[in-house]
């Protein structure tokens, strides 16, 4: 027990001789503690403001790039964040799309025609070359030489055969006859002025050729075009308005072919191009005679210096369809006279279409021809048979298919084709 004590008793003296060693080697380097310097206190910092967020958004054309694990847009810059209004303002309205302007509907443009005036001369090459066969036959016969009688046959058959006639060729031929026999041998400048000046006697240069299309006492005056199937009435009616146009006519349509569906249609287009109204019926197999009367009735209205009024084909051995026309006819004259009557015929049907006219003639007194198609035929002589047959001038003539191929008809220019 006493060895227990003296051990517990050298642990404790060696316990404190170490400590008092540690303090010793401690303030052996400074001399005193270290003391750490005192907290500063703490100051009042300003309030931050918060960082505003960006408001960029991308617009339509803005692309989006994620590559490299981050979304940048491809514009250079930013826009700057706006400043918030005060809370005591009220946010402005957001600006809105103005409204985009309606354009003005614009006016189709009309065609304006050229005058019809020397159309055939314009149009001659065209016409001598379907009536070509007729002048150099001729004068191949007439300036060979040799007329005998055989040789006469020939000049009569050559005639016939372009639809002259058996009268105006009979004249024709007597009167080169005595010509030859007169002058002895002749040379082919000599027998084609001969053969000219007897051709234009025959197509009779002094018929009023005129188209009424004039006011007369106060209203306009008015014009029914009748015809065949097939000859190009409504056509001709469409073409005829071009021609009155060009002459600073006021001018109103009828379309009193009421039997055809896209006759109405047909002509309502025509005078679109050129301006001028048309008035028809909505309602399909309408009274034609109605229709034309209404058409007399606008135009007096509008004060219009014509009114051309179309008439559905009819066969002139259709005699139900020629009663029909003479009611449109006496329809028409119980507010207005009937100042034209223009039958259309077709000229490459010859001498068939003679006896059309003489019919059409009969119904509705017919004062002028418009021979279609006549730069398709080598029968120019239609045109002096019509003209002797019904006594009345052939006054328009159709040369081609473009719009402005109606043409005055021009005796002497229709015969230097005729020859050329």
């Amino acid at each position: 027990m006493d060895q227990l004590w003296v051990i517990l008793s050298v642990i404790t003296l060696a316990a404190v001789a170490g400590l008092i060693l540690v303090v010793g080697l401690f303030r052996g380097r400074g001399g005193k503690t270290k003391q750490l310097p005192p907290t500063p206190a703490p100051t009042e910092q300003p309030e931050r403001t918060p960082p505003k967020a960006n408001t960029y958004k991308p617009g339509a054309g803005a692309k989006i790039d994620t590559s490299g694990g981050t979304a940048t847009l491809d514009r250079p810059t930013a826009t700057p964040p706006t400043t918030p209004p005060p809370a005591d303002t009220a946010p402005a309205p957001a600006p809105t799309d103005p409204e985009p302007e309606l354009a003005e509907p614009t006016a189709p443009s009309l065609e304006r025609p050229e005058s019809a005036r020397g159309r055939m001369a314009r149009l001659r090459e065209r016409l001598s070359r379907s009536n070509t066969a007729l002048g150099k036959a001729l004068l191949a016969l007439l300036a060979g030489g040799k007329l005998d009688d055989e040789a006469w046959e020939e000049v009569e058959d050559t005639l016939l055969q372009a639809d002259l006639g058996v009268e105006a060729t009979t004249e024709v031929v007597d009167s080169l006859k005595t010509r030859v026999q007169v002058a002895g041998v002749v040379d082919e400048d000599e027998v084609r002025g001969w053969l000219h000046e007897e051709l234009l006697k025959q197509v009779n240069p002094t018929m009023d050729r005129r188209i009424a299309a004039s006011r007369v006492d106060g209203r306009p005056a008015v014009v029914l075009v009748v015809g065949v199937n097939g000859t190009g009435k409504t056509t001709t009616v469409g073409k005829l308005a071009r021609v009155l146009v060009a002459e600073d006519k006021d001018v109103v349509l009828g379309a009193a072919d009421t039997f055809r569906a896209a006759a109405a249609d047909q002509l309502e287009t025509w005078g679109a191009r050129v301006g001028v109204p048309t008035v028809r019926s909505d309602r399909e197999g309408a009274d034609p005679a109605a229709v034309a009367f209404d058409a007399v009735k606008g135009g007096a209205e509008s004060e219009a210096d014509v009114v051309l009024i179309d008439t559905a084909g009819r066969l002139h051995n259709k005699s139900n369809l020629m009663d029909e026309l003479g009611k449109i006819k006496r329809v028409i004259e119980k507010q207005s006279p009937i100042d034209e009557v223009l039958l259309v015929l077709d000229a490459t049907t010859g001498q068939n279409g003679l006896r059309q006219a003489e019919v059409f003639a009969e119904a509705v007194d017919v004062t002028g021809i418009v021979l279609t198609k006549l730069d398709g035929t080598a029968k120019g002589g239609i045109v002096v048979a019509v003209q002797r047959q019904l006594g009345v001038p052939v006054k328009l003539v159709g040369l081609g298919e473009g719009p402005d191929d109606l043409a005055p008809f021009d005796p002497a220019a229709f015969v230097d084709a005729v020859l050329d």
